[in-house]
Parts: C-alpha cells; structure tokens; sequence
C-alpha cells in the first residue's frame, strides 16, 4: 500500500479546514497538491473518500472511517517526537473513553503542585490498554481489566452507571431509570474498550439486540439518532456532553471500577506517587 504521511495530513486539513484551499493554506503547500495528495490516498486505498462540488466537500462513509483513523496515527507520530524532544520530561496518561470525569480538572492542578517539573499529557487512545500496549502512554487510565498479564493495575475509585440516549426517548422525562428499561431498546456497545458488557444485566434479562460500535464518538452517534441506548461510566456522563444526547442514572447497576496501570517490564520512573495522586481524587 503507497501510503504517506503527507497523505494522511492532507486528508485531516481538509476535513478540519473545510476546504481545499484553506487546507492548503494550513498547511503550507499549493492547493494542487492538496488534490494530489488526496488522490494518492484514495488510488491507495481503493476508495472514494469524499465528494467535492464547487461549494462544498462531502466525505463518504469510507472517508469518514479514515479521517478518524489518519487523526490517530498522526497523533501516535506527535507523541513520539514530543517525547523524543522532552527528553523523558512528560509523563502520558491514556484513556479510552473519558479521562477521569469531573476529577480531571482538579487532577491537573494538583499535578502542577506534585510534579512542577514534569509535564503531564492525557491522551485518547481506543485501546484496550489506552496506550501501555502500544507505548504511547506511560500510565493508562482503565474501566476495563484487558486480557493481558502484561500490566499492573490498581483500583482507585468507583463510579456511577448513567444510561446515554436521545433526548427525546420515552425514558429522558425520568430522573432515574433501571437496567430492565434500558434494556427495552437496543444497546450500543464498544466490546473493545466499553465499560459495559451483556453479563451487567442478570441472567435472561439481557437485552434482546445490541449494536456494536468502535469509539465514543460512534457510540454517541448512533445513541443521538434514537437507534439504541448505551450505558457508561458516570465520567463520560460529565465529559461528552452532545446536544440531543441526554444521561440518566442507571440505580440498579453495579458501579464502574476505575483502575491506573502501567507495564510490568517498564513502570515510569516515579508512578508510586501518581497513583497516589489519583487515588486521592476518589477518597
């Protein structure tokens, strides 16, 4: 597969830029290479990623899909030369879904005070073990256990269940809603990095259909179009606010375990005091 960089950086200017010139612009280069550049990719690739008309760029299904995956290899790439260029000054904290919720704020205040001389990133990454696996993160922030023995983990909080779903569902009048209700319509589900599972719901009771999806933004997607609901963590009850997406608490789930974890072979310098830190935050 020819594929670039600079291919992939084109494809995310234009879908953030609008525009193929503005594209061009952001990015320093003629707007003719702009084209060029997206018609390699999609020589590449085999498909159609967009539409363009003289008003206006559609991006297809295919070119969505890509955009979101060009995003995270780009950014994969800025972590490792940001590392590189710190000199081991930062400290990579990953997640998969939400960060810690309402605690984030305040955790990256009392990092300042805790560690004045190091640097600390929260990055997005939609894995299992947000990141540890694939060494962009130096701790990884979890509300799921991953199938490996590859990681330490330690519990430090517990937090609510919330049911997402359309702000106009039979449900969002309610102040609080039971599995059972939720479960009268289908269920959206990350398998990979979701904090929700079939096995919540007891034995029979298990909704009927679910519809699987591969990231938060996917999973609010389909939860805003009324199609299904999705139960999460009270964190990203407070983090992805959509408008027509609303939250309800969930008050027959059992709680979501919050865990920090880190590579058996190579535990940052210093992680003892980070995880206490965090575990501070849910005291």
């Amino acid at each position: 597969m020819d594929m670039e960089l600079r291919h992939l950086r084109c494809l995310v200017a234009v879908a953030e830029a609008g525009t193929f010139t503005d594209a061009a612009i952001e990015l320093g280069i003629s707007q003719a290479a702009v084209s060029r550049n997206i018609a390699a990719l999609e020589r590449a690739l085999g498909v159609r990623l967009m539409h363009r008309t003289t008003r206006r760029i559609e991006f297809t299904a295919a070119g969505d899909r890509t955009v979101r995956h060009a995003r995270r290899v780009l950014s994969i790439l800025e972590a490792i030369q940001q590392e590189a260029a710190d000199g081991g000054g930062t400290v990579r904290i990953g997640y998969a879904w939400s960060a810690l919720g309402r605690h984030t704020t305040e955790f990256q205040r009392r990092w300042a005070d805790a560690f004045p001389n190091t640097e600390l990133r929260l990055i997005r990454t939609n894995t299992p073990t947000a990141g540890l696996a694939e060494g962009t993160s130096d701790l990884a922030i979890l509300r799921r256990v991953p199938d490996t023995a590859a990681i330490s983990l330690v519990l430090i909080g517990l937090e609510k269940r919330f049911c997402a779903m359309a702000a106009d569902d039979a449900l969002a009048g309610k102040r609080s809603i039971t599995l059972a209700e939720a479960a009268t319509k289908p269920i959206a589900l990350d398998r990979r990095t979701g904090s929700t599972r079939l096995d919540l719901w007891p034995e029979g009771r298990q909704p009927q259909r679910t519809i699987a999806t591969d990231d938060v933004d996917d999973w609010l997607t389909v939860i805003g179009s009324g199609k299904a609901r999705g139960i999460t963590a009270e964190s990203t009850a407070h983090q992805y606010r959509r408008k027509g997406v609303v939250y309800r608490h969930v008050r027959d789930a059992a709680p979501v375990p919050v865990y920090v974890a880190w590579s058996k072979t190579d535990p940052p310098v210093g992680f003892q005091g980070v995880v206490e830190l965090l575990a501070a935050l849910y005291s």
